[in-house]
């Protein structure tokens, strides 16, 4: 099968029909629509479960526009930096050439640039890989300009930050300029919903002007069978709890579930790439009694307060809980979290182990400000002040913290009542949150350190 072509080289027409290597790729059905797709339309979204091959194929997509236009320059970006680095340049990007180019030679026809993460090749062509997460690789990559943009994972980037890119959309090659996304599909509230299915901006909530530029497919990992485990299917996106299940098996658009205390636009409209400085930034832990493979996960979550405005606004940072793990492995996850993020207070609830929570934190580390926190009520009644900051739009996630947030958007009052397993997550922000909003310089004077300011 040709992949591409060239105004400089003939990749690829010459190889023979019974080639090994080229025998390696044959796209799925999915895959072939997907194309389709790319050829008549410029705004194209790609949704469904995990492992459907929606990513490698807007990548090769990405590398045959390259080399069909000489010293064009596109662009494949997550939130994270991190995430583009490891899973686009350093996992998906190099399989593409492998499989869908062998004929070509890295050090001859294309080359790596390991330092600013860019892939050029032989014609001056560039694939820039970025991230919105962070200012200073911002400012790098929004500093050129692109005839492709490759939104990946998209559901974890605010739509603002979406405009901003997209502003970068403005070079002009032999090619049409177009914008590529995909996702794990989230619920029918997030802005990707509006802007595919409903035509409409998300912020203005006007139709767009050029309808028929938009356009969107579902791929699910029935589709991309032959390419995935034996059992990745049934086993491992079989098992996995309903709500997961329907968004990484069946790729379905959620509806909010009836009764749980957050919304998921009160999450999504709130939604910031970064913060701005932070007054207190607060680890919180919901531990698990145990850490066989049957327990809770052990809830840690970095959250900051802004009290620059007149009502203090609160910033979810990240999630950094761990499942099943013992004592050390959860002490030190949450110890390396503190450390990273210049944090100034962990808490810990005292009715899960509080206690124990403290002895274990100060044996790792014993300079760590530690306070206990007690619960006197509920899940769901600690929780509802939180909630409702939430829909006041005082509290923002930085970035998309999925977890986190399907748990949010997932647990009723009618769960706690039922004995449904503990929201891990959920619990270990309310705690951060609640000490955060709630009389931050006695707290923090309690755990035996007078803090700064800093701002």
């Amino acid at each position: 099968m040709t992949c591409a072509a060239s105004a400089k080289v003939d990749f690829g027409q010459n190889l023979p029909i019974n080639s090994p290597i080229r025998a390696q790729f044959k796209k799925t059905s999915d895959q072939k629509k997907l194309t389709r797709l790319l050829v008549a339309h410029s705004r194209i979204l790609a949704h469904g479960g995990s492992r459907s091959g929606k990513t490698f194929e807007f990548v090769r997509a990405i590398c045959v526009r390259a080399m069909k236009a000489a010293g064009s320059r596109h662009l494949i970006t997550r939130f994270h930096f991190r995430d583009a680095k490891i899973a686009v340049f350093m996992d998906t990007l190099p399989k593409v050439m492998a499989v869908c180019f062998p004929e070509l030679k890295e050090g001859v026809n294309f080359w790596y640039n390991k330092t600013d993460y860019f892939l050029k090749f032989q014609n001056g062509s560039e694939i820039w890989i970025g991230g919105l997460d962070d200012k200073e690789r911002v400012d790098k990559i929004l500093g050129l300009e692109y005839t492709t943009i490759y939104f990946n994972e998209s559901s974890q980037i605010s739509f603002h930050a979406i405009e901003t890119a997209l502003t970068r959309l403005a070079q002009k090659t032999i090619l049409k300029n177009k914008v590529y996304f995909d996702c794990n599909p989230p619920t029918k509230s997030h802005w990707l919903y509006l802007y595919f299915f409903k035509k409409l901006n998300p912020v203005t909530k006007l139709p767009h002007p050029y309808p028929d530029l938009y356009a969107e497919l579902q791929m699910n990992p029935e589709g991309n069978r032959a390419n995935l485990p034996d059992d990745y299917i049934e086993v491992e996106l079989g098992s996995l709890s309903e709500r997961k299940r329907k968004r990484f098996k069946e790729g379905a658009w959620l509806d909010d579930l009836e009764g749980a205390l957050w919304k998921r636009a009160w999450i999504d409209n709130n939604r910031v790439v970064t913060h701005p400085e932070l007054r207190r930034i607060v680890i919180s832990i919901d531990p698990a009694v145990t850490s066989n493979s049957n327990s809770n996960a052990t809830g840690i979550t970095v959250q900051g307060i802004d009290t620059r405005n007149p009502a203090p606004h609160f910033y979810v940072i990240a999630d950094r809980t761990v499942e099943s793990a013992t004592p050390m492995e959860w002490g030190n996850a949450a110890i390396n979290a503190f450390h990273e993020f210049k944090a100034d207070l962990m808490v810990g609830e005292v009715n899960n182990g509080g206690e124990l929570v403290e002895r274990n934190i100060k044996a790792i580390d014993p300079n760590i400000p530690f306070k206990m926190v007690h619960a006197s009520r509920g899940k769901i009644i600690r929780a509802e002040p939180i909630a409702n900051l939430y829909e006041q739009g005082r509290v923002h996630h930085v970035g998309e913290l999925p977890e986190l947030e399907d748990e949010q958007c997932s647990y009723s009052p009618q769960m706690e009542e039922e004995g449904k397993n503990s929201p891990n997550h959920l619990d270990a922000c309310v705690w951060g949150v609640t000490v955060l909003s709630g009389g931050t310089t006695g707290q923090f004077r309690a755990a035996g350190r007078k803090m700064e300011s800093k701002t």
